[in-house]
């Protein structure tokens, strides 16, 4: 058969350990097979982004807005233990999606896959939940310290005309930790309306939470560009596709989660976004079964995994020993980027292979190969076994080209 054609490249990101294997896998199996592939290729692996002091990732981050949409592999981010590991290392480098966040300035949509074969934990839940996290500042962007001593720590803005504003922190008697954090105006502006945008877009109820009654001030403005947004431009969409959209204080959306049907998209602030997309992928199944896509105001959008880069995988398939590494998620974001670039460039062909993709995997799942990983997961009585990467990625590869064909 012939393959597909490209009009417009993606940008793709290389990225570490594990994932960086799959990924070539992937491509190799998958993709190369049915499509003339044109992406502007970036090397975001841990040791490159030391090698150009982390210059690559602005970029591909550069890029991903040049071009409109991107697919990412899973990257190290190093600590201290990392430095260790890897003693070339000059510093210990910032998230990679951290910085192409910032610079996007998007907001990251991450959505379980789930199986019929496969129930949540959650009785209840009977459709995805979407978690909407804010991408950028607060903590991922603050600045703290240990002092040893009494004192007392004094929080000032200088503004650029001269005014000066100044808050006592705290006093204290002895050792103490802090920490400063903060957030835009523009940026919160913009995650609420790809929010809301997002929610229109999916057909879905949005809902937002944060703990404003405790962080009167800066969860406050969060909740307050919320509803501005929605007063001033979302509202009557919503109610003409019969959409709601709902504030409510953390603790309680927590429980209202676990008591709903599912079928919604929860916009939460960065960490609460960070701890709760790990909840609802655990309890719909597994992280190596959600899709995550980072979504700017303007529509660009970036596609990768969810989960990390499976490092314990890693070291015995360096000693020679095969793995049943789980790429669903990977698989999804290769897809996801070429449905959406086939949506932008109006080729019908690239968006039906995509979903070709998608239906494939999951069918593949379906009839009961998959990797280890899932196999505890599974119903009683549906019968499945455990397979390689390889493997698993093979039979894929044959679904896939019977549904091509």
């Amino acid at each position: 058969m012939d393959k597909i054609q490209m009009m417009t490249p993606i940008v793709e990101m290389d990225g570490d350990e594990m994932t960086r294997v799959l990924w070539g896998w992937i491509k190799e199996r998958l993709i190369l097979p049915f499509v003339d592939l044109k992406t502007e290729y970036y090397d975001l692996g841990l040791l490159h982004r030391n090698e150009t002091h982390d210059q690559v990732t602005i970029d591909a981050a550069k890029a991903t807005a040049r071009l409109g949409v991107a697919v990412k592999c899973a990257t190290i981010t190093p600590n201290r233990a990392r430095m260790e590991e890897y003693p070339e290392l000059t510093e210990m480098w910032k998230s990679p999606n951290g910085t192409i966040r910032a610079y996007l300035d998007g907001t990251a949509f991450r959505t379980p896959i789930i199986l019929p074969c496969i129930k949540p934990v959650v009785k209840t839940w009977e459709a995805p939940i979407t978690i909407a996290r804010h991408a950028y500042g607060d903590m991922y962007k603050a600045v703290d310290m240990v002092t040893e001593g009494p004192g007392t720590a004094t929080l000032t803005f200088r503004g650029e005309d001269g005014q000066e504003r100044s808050l006592t922190v705290q006093t204290v008697d002895g050792p103490a930790v802090w920490q400063g954090q903060h957030n835009t105006e523009k940026s919160i502006r913009a995650f609420a309306r790809s929010c809301f945008q997002y929610a229109i877009s999916q057909k879905q109820d949005l809902w937002f939470s944060t703990k404003d009654t405790i962080s009167k001030v800066y969860d406050g403005e969060f909740k307050r560009i919320f509803e501005e947004e929605y007063a001033n431009t979302y509202q009557a969409e919503f109610e003409k596709l019969g959409l709601t959209y709902f504030y409510t204080l953390i603790d309680d959306a927590v429980a209202r989660c676990i008591r709903s049907k599912g079928g919604f998209i929860w916009a939460l602030k960065n960490y609460d976004g960070d701890v709760m997309s790990d909840m609802v992928a655990t309890a719909f199944g597994s992280l190596a079964m959600m899709t995550s896509v980072l979504v700017s105001p303007d529509g660009t959008m970036e596609f990768e995994a969810s989960h990390g880069t499976v490092t314990r995988h890693y070291y015995k398939y360096l000693k020679g020993e095969k793995t049943s590494t789980n790429p669903i998620a990977t698989i999804f974001a290769w897809s996801g980027a070429l449905k959406r670039r086939g949506e932008l460039d109006g080729s019908a062909d690239l968006v039906h292979f995509g979903r070709a993709l998608e239906e494939a995997s999951l069918g593949t799942l379906m009839s009961g190969i998959m990797t280890r990983d899932l196999l505890p997961l599974v119903e009683p009585g549906f019968q499945a076994r455990g397979v390689t990467s390889e493997e698993f990625l093979d039979a894929i590869a044959q679904r896939l080209a019977a549904l091509l064909a």
